[in-house]
């Protein structure tokens, strides 16, 4: 590893994959100023406490860094729970936003619009579908994926009326609008919110014979599952799950959903996280990186004989399929495809898990992961609130999960001498905790 973190950073020009001419200084902990408490002051006031960040005021970004209100300077270890695979501010998706805001930014489906189309062919040539349906919200994704399973139940499975279920993994998350957290495991998603969601039912994650035994109801219409587990902890499940998961589906005409909204685009060293198993979902869910972080998208893929059960006035959005976000959506792809960051994601990847595995056992339990989504678990005499926070203070920021787990999703676009750094920044903050 490198003798020195990089402490301050003069952004320059960016080329293909976001350049920065790094400038060494001392070696010294992060410092936050009366500007930093100020944010935080502000927004505890006047904003309603659904979060608990990590206490940084994040106010410029580009690529794989980012820089607080006082200049300090931080390697992006979250990207945005994924939505900024791409890098922050990736200049291709910026000039197409701006290209476009100038022009027709929102018409609403009550119209045709000139970009739509271009956006649905361009995403189901890349994938290989027949149809989309495009959202905003990832959860809006999962909710339109959960009605497509239900209409397709009662008009093709021919499921009795409002008796159609749909199966989730123990663990899952995928938003937190009533239908998400009636899936949910985690009191802290679901409790005080009743009542839930009928027709909704769990099955352990990474269970074959559980889900081969659900699927005897003939009244199960899908299993909607993560292909690895974000929100639980970047919980990965056997090789060849997925594949197995699909064969058993399609033997009991069972509708698999992969929620690809984090493990989706080049995330995990493929286009997809499916495509190391080889399978197409029934139902594709994708958000998050679909947009570069610039602007809510997100999309349900699926072949005619599911997307066309849903008739007009049946299921829509205001802003889905708008002209901003479908041109956006269209960059923020081809950036991916033409930059090779799935390729990418997958030899960083590597990189990063060898140093992770590396790192003492007395402090790190459990390191898992696949390309650059990756885990560490560290004991639970620690707490990884207090271990993101000296990240933080040597330069790094990331967000623990479940209070003993802390994920690691950089930019796809990292290169071998930041992961280095990172490593050594990791490394150092570990060893502290000796």
């Amino acid at each position: 590893m490198l003798s020195r973190v990089a402490r301050n950073i003069v952004p320059c020009t960016r080329g293909v994959l976001g350049r920065l001419q790094h400038t060494k200084a001392k070696e010294l902990p992060i410092q936050l100023s009366s500007a930093s408490q100020d944010v935080f002051d502000r927004e505890n006031k006047y904003g309603a406490h659904n979060y608990s960040p990590i206490p940084v005021a994040l106010a410029k970004g580009e690529g794989c860094h980012v820089w607080d209100v006082e200049g300090n300077h931080y390697y992006d270890f979250l990207s945005a729970y994924g939505a900024v695979n791409q890098g922050h501010c990736h200049p291709k998706i910026i000039q197409a936003l701006k290209d476009q805001s100038e022009v027709l930014t929102l018409s609403s489906r009550a119209f045709y619009n000139n970009v739509l189309g271009e956006f649905e062919e361009f995403i189901t040539s890349l994938l290989g579908y027949d149809k989309v349906l495009p959202m905003n919200t990832g959860v809006e994704g999962g909710e339109t994926a959960c009605k497509l399973a239900r209409k397709w139940a009662y008009n093709v499975k021919k499921v009795p009326k409002n008796q159609a279920k749909v199966l989730f993994a123990d663990g899952n998350f995928w938003g937190r609008t009533l239908a998400a957290i009636s899936s949910s495991t985690d009191p802290s998603s679901y409790e005080g919110f009743g009542p839930f969601m009928p027709g909704f039912g769990l099955i352990p994650y990474n269970d074959l014979k559980a889900l081969e035994e659900a699927v005897q109801d003939p009244n199960v219409c899908a299993y909607m599952v993560e292909p690895i587990q974000g929100e639980a902890g970047v919980v990965v499940p056997n090789p060849g799950y997925i594949k197995s998961a699909k064969e058993i589906c399609a033997k009991h005409n069972v509708l698999l959903i992969c929620d690809e909204v984090q493990t989706g685009l080049a995330r995990t060293g493929k286009r997809l996280c499916v495509d190391h198993d080889g399978v197409k979902p029934d139902i594709l869910i994708l958000g998050k990186a679909l947009s570069g972080g610039l602007y809510p998208v997100s999309a349900v893929m699926a072949d005619d004989e599911v997307m066309l059960q849903i008739k007009p006035g049946e299921h829509g959005s205001t802003y889905g399929g708008n002209p901003l976000g479908c041109k956006v959506a269209i960059a923020a792809l081809r950036a991916i495809e033409e930059e090779g960051m799935a390729e990418n994601s997958a030899i960083m990847g590597e990189r990063l898990m060898a140093g992770l595995r590396k790192l003492p056992s007395s402090v790190v339990e459990l390191t898992r992961g696949k390309g650059l989504m990756s885990a560490i678990v560290i004991p639970e005499r620690l707490n990884a609130w207090d271990v993101c926070l000296r990240l933080r203070d040597n330069g790094l920021i990331a967000k623990p999960t479940h209070g003993t787990i802390i994920r690691f999703t950089p930019p796809c676009i990292m290169k071998a001498g930041e992961i280095d750094e990172c490593l050594e920044i990791i490394e150092k903050t570990i060893v502290s905790f000796q």
